[in-house]
Protein backbone atom coordinates (compact mmCIF):
# COMPACT_ATOMS: atom_id res chain seq x y z
CA UNK A 1 0.00 0.00 0.00
CA UNK A 2 1.37 3.43 -0.85
CA UNK A 3 2.17 5.84 1.94
CA UNK A 4 -0.17 8.75 2.62
CA UNK A 5 0.84 12.30 1.77
CA UNK A 6 0.67 14.82 4.60
CA UNK A 7 1.30 18.49 3.82
CA UNK A 8 4.01 20.17 5.87
CA UNK A 9 2.79 22.61 8.50
CA UNK A 10 3.97 25.60 6.47
CA UNK A 11 2.08 24.33 3.44
CA UNK A 12 -1.30 24.18 5.18
CA UNK A 13 -3.75 26.36 3.29
CA UNK A 14 -6.65 28.08 5.04
CA UNK A 15 -9.03 27.61 2.07
CA UNK A 16 -8.19 23.88 1.92
CA UNK A 17 -8.60 23.41 5.67
CA UNK A 18 -11.88 25.32 5.67
CA UNK A 19 -13.12 23.31 2.66
CA UNK A 20 -12.27 20.09 4.49
CA UNK A 21 -14.23 21.31 7.51
CA UNK A 22 -17.25 22.35 5.43
CA UNK A 23 -18.98 18.98 5.85
CA UNK A 24 -20.88 18.06 9.04
CA UNK A 25 -19.49 14.51 9.04
CA UNK A 26 -15.92 15.78 8.84
CA UNK A 27 -16.64 18.20 11.70
CA UNK A 28 -17.90 15.18 13.62
CA UNK A 29 -14.61 13.41 12.96
CA UNK A 30 -12.79 16.52 14.20
CA UNK A 31 -14.86 16.43 17.38
CA UNK A 32 -14.07 12.74 17.97
CA UNK A 33 -10.35 13.25 17.35
CA UNK A 34 -10.11 16.46 19.38
CA UNK A 35 -9.17 14.57 22.55
CA UNK A 36 -5.72 14.05 21.03
CA UNK A 37 -5.91 10.28 20.92
CA UNK A 38 -4.92 8.15 17.96
CA UNK A 39 -7.88 6.18 16.64
CA UNK A 40 -8.00 3.13 14.43
CA UNK A 41 -10.33 3.62 11.47
CA UNK A 42 -12.31 0.63 12.70
CA UNK A 43 -13.08 2.48 15.95
CA UNK A 44 -14.89 5.28 14.12
CA UNK A 45 -18.65 5.05 13.67
CA UNK A 46 -20.56 7.33 11.32
CA UNK A 47 -23.95 7.14 9.60
CA UNK A 48 -22.33 6.46 6.20
CA UNK A 49 -20.82 3.51 4.33
CA UNK A 50 -17.22 2.58 5.13
CA UNK A 51 -16.11 3.75 1.69
CA UNK A 52 -17.70 7.15 2.30
CA UNK A 53 -16.05 7.40 5.72
CA UNK A 54 -12.73 6.57 4.06
CA UNK A 55 -13.31 9.40 1.57
CA UNK A 56 -13.98 11.89 4.38
CA UNK A 57 -10.86 10.78 6.25
CA UNK A 58 -8.82 11.23 3.05
CA UNK A 59 -10.18 14.77 2.56
CA UNK A 60 -9.16 15.68 6.11
CA UNK A 61 -5.71 14.14 5.63
CA UNK A 62 -5.09 15.80 2.26
CA UNK A 63 -5.98 19.20 3.74
CA UNK A 64 -3.57 18.63 6.63
CA UNK A 65 -6.23 18.40 9.34
CA UNK A 66 -5.33 14.83 10.30
CA UNK A 67 -2.36 12.49 10.09
CA UNK A 68 -2.80 8.85 9.06
CA UNK A 69 -0.39 6.13 10.11
CA UNK A 70 -0.47 2.62 8.69
CA UNK A 71 0.55 -0.40 10.73
CA UNK A 72 0.25 -3.58 8.73
CA UNK A 73 -3.30 -3.65 7.39
CA UNK A 74 -4.64 -1.20 9.98
CA UNK A 75 -4.78 2.58 9.67
CA UNK A 76 -4.73 5.03 12.55
CA UNK A 77 -5.69 8.69 12.47
CA UNK A 78 -4.87 11.65 14.73
CA UNK A 79 -5.80 15.31 14.66
CA UNK A 80 -2.87 17.59 13.74
CA UNK A 81 -3.97 20.05 16.39
CA UNK A 82 -0.51 21.50 17.15
CA UNK A 83 0.24 22.03 13.45
CA UNK A 84 -3.14 23.68 12.87
CA UNK A 85 -2.77 25.84 15.97
CA UNK A 86 0.66 27.06 14.94
CA UNK A 87 -0.55 27.90 11.43
CA UNK A 88 -4.08 29.15 12.26
CA UNK A 89 -4.23 30.09 15.97
CA UNK A 90 -7.62 29.50 17.55
CA UNK A 91 -9.22 27.90 14.49
CA UNK A 92 -9.71 24.41 15.92
CA UNK A 93 -11.08 25.73 19.22
CA UNK A 94 -13.50 28.02 17.38
CA UNK A 95 -14.74 25.23 15.09
CA UNK A 96 -15.15 22.84 18.01
CA UNK A 97 -17.03 25.41 20.12
CA UNK A 98 -19.39 26.29 17.26
CA UNK A 99 -19.96 22.61 16.43
CA UNK A 100 -20.76 21.85 20.06
CA UNK A 101 -23.14 24.80 20.34
CA UNK A 102 -24.95 23.92 17.11
CA UNK A 103 -24.83 20.14 17.51
CA UNK A 104 -22.94 19.68 14.24
CA UNK A 105 -21.29 16.30 13.70
CA UNK A 106 -22.97 14.59 16.61
CA UNK A 107 -23.66 11.47 14.54
CA UNK A 108 -19.98 10.52 14.54
CA UNK A 109 -18.72 8.57 17.55
CA UNK A 110 -16.34 5.90 18.67
CA UNK A 111 -17.32 2.25 18.61
CA UNK A 112 -16.71 2.13 22.38
CA UNK A 113 -19.25 4.94 23.03
CA UNK A 114 -22.81 4.03 23.92
CA UNK A 115 -25.27 4.51 21.06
Amino acid sequence: MRSAHHPATGDLSLPEVMAALSDPLRIGLLRVLADGGERGWGELRAPVAKSTLSHHLRVLRDAGVTRTRQEGTRCFVTLRRDDLESRFPGLVAAVLAAAEADGVGGGVRLASDAA
